[in-house]
């Protein structure tokens, strides 16, 4: 026993290396007998997305965005009776006070408000932490029966959050989310950050944009709609006239909607 311990014990270690190693690293192409088939959303896909009020569930598009923890697997379920595939909005970069797991984040993680209230930026480097959280949340996501993710909040590098995060911290983090949603079968999407569309496209199977128009941004999510994958967009201040247009040029499935993330939209 003696010498078999010492022999356990690095074996652990050196797994325990190779698991956080890979967290930076892009992701290999997907496929493979083993690999759980997803959902791959097309450019041009209508959608709705619905964070707020009561679910209206008689829009006539195929997909569906709404929030994770609000909605049981029955309401999923009938969802996909009507033929639609859902996706489950989740906060992945920012902790939200009133969530049943709230009690789980350590304040050494917790960094500056987000400019929404109750929710703080969180240390996306201490993935020791954080990992075992987000994963618990993304099983929450496939045992409801949802078909993707979307994962809020995945650019706070460049944001003031309290820590002093880099891009390559951003890289790490995200390339994480990813894969945790990958294991599970969902596929997932990039929120935002634009700036590192180049390195991640090939890690996220659509992406989700708010305000590329008016910020005149959205030329910069081609790289998606080239690899035949969805660009998911909203304005909100915008009026349609100002921002159709470009949007059916590139490829993407735009709507207004207002800030409070209602039933109501108006769909390009």
């Amino acid at each position: 026993m003696k010498r078999v311990l010492p022999l356990v014990a690095a074996l652990l270690l050196l797994l325990a290396g190779c698991t956080s190693a890979s967290d930076d690293q892009p992701a290999r192409p997907s496929g493979g007998p083993s690999a759980p088939a997803r959902w791959q959303p097309r450019p041009g896909t209508p959608w709705q997305w619905q964070l707020s009020g009561r679910l209206d569930t008689s829009v006539d598009v195929p997909v569906y965005d709404i929030d994770g923890f609000d909605h049981p697997a029955a309401t999923v379920a009938a969802l996909h009776a009507k033929g639609r595939k859902v996706v489950c909005y989740l906060s992945t970069g920012a902790y939200e006070d009133w969530r049943p797991d709230a009690a789980q984040f350590p304040a050494s993680v917790l960094g500056k408000g987000n400019g929404w209230d109750g929710e703080r930026w969180l240390d996306i480097r201490r993935t020791d932490v954080l990992r075992p959280l987000m994963a618990a949340r993304l099983d929450l996501c496939r045992d409801k029966g949802f078909d993707a993710v979307e994962p809020d909040n995945m650019d706070g590098y460049a944001n003031t959050t309290g820590f002093p995060l880099t891009a390559a911290d951003q890289l790490r983090y995200n390339r994480l989310i990813a894969r945790l949603a990958h294991d599970r079968g969902l596929a997932v999407g990039l929120k935002n950050d634009l700036d590192q569309i180049p390195e991640l496209a090939g890690d996220f199977d659509f992406a989700v944009n708010e305000q590329c128009a008016q910020y005149g941004e959205c030329a910069r999510l081609t790289p998606f709609v080239k690899a035949g994958k969805a660009v998911f967009h909203v304005e909100y201040e915008l009026p349609t006239t100002r921002f159709c247009p470009a949007s059916r040029t590139l490829g993407l499935s735009s709507m207004l909607k207002k800030y409070d993330l209602g039933a109501w939209r108006r769909p390009c």
